[in-house]
């Protein structure tokens, strides 16, 4: 598996990055600001995440997502890991990243990696979303922020 940042010139995976974030006009326009990187396996894209600078010491994981087949192999550990790395070779700081509240294997994986959290932004979801998210059983309705001191 090789892990790289996209070129200007390439297409989004767009599929798998809305697999994470269901609005496509907020997924360009953080894809068109940020760094986004892939994952791929014999040529197919298998994983995404994107960095987005907040300001110059601080980077956000907008977007992260596994295809489904890879899903469960310890990729989204990978993909954390190596977007820490990126960061602290851009020169960032800190590393944040936002998840929903019914997100429970996502909060785990980031806690898992060193992230702790920092703040919720109550009903951020039914604030920037039309319709309705609905995980795990529970309606994502708050943004649980992490952050990760590099």
């Amino acid at each position: 598996m090789n892990i790289r940042r996209l070129e200007a010139h390439e297409a989004l995976p767009l599929e798998l990055l809305l697999e994470a974030d269901p609005s496509e006009q907020l997924v360009r326009r953080y894809c068109a600001d940020g760094y986004c990187f892939i994952a791929e396996k014999q040529e197919t894209v298998i994983g995404v995440f994107v960095l987005l600078a907040i300001d110059s010491a601080t980077v956000e994981i907008k977007n992260i997502a596994i295809a489904e087949p890879e899903r469960g192999k310890g990729l989204g550990k990978r993909l954390v890991l190596v977007a820490l790395e990126e960061a602290r070779k851009l020169g960032f700081m800190a590393v944040e990243i936002g998840t929903g509240n019914s997100s429970f294997a996502q909060l785990a994986l980031y806690q898992k990696c060193g992230f702790r959290m920092k703040t919720i932004d109550r009903d951020f979801f039914t604030r920037h979303y039309t319709e309705p998210i609905i995980e795990n059983g529970l309606e994502c309705r708050d943004m649980v922020r992490l952050d990760y001191r590099l």
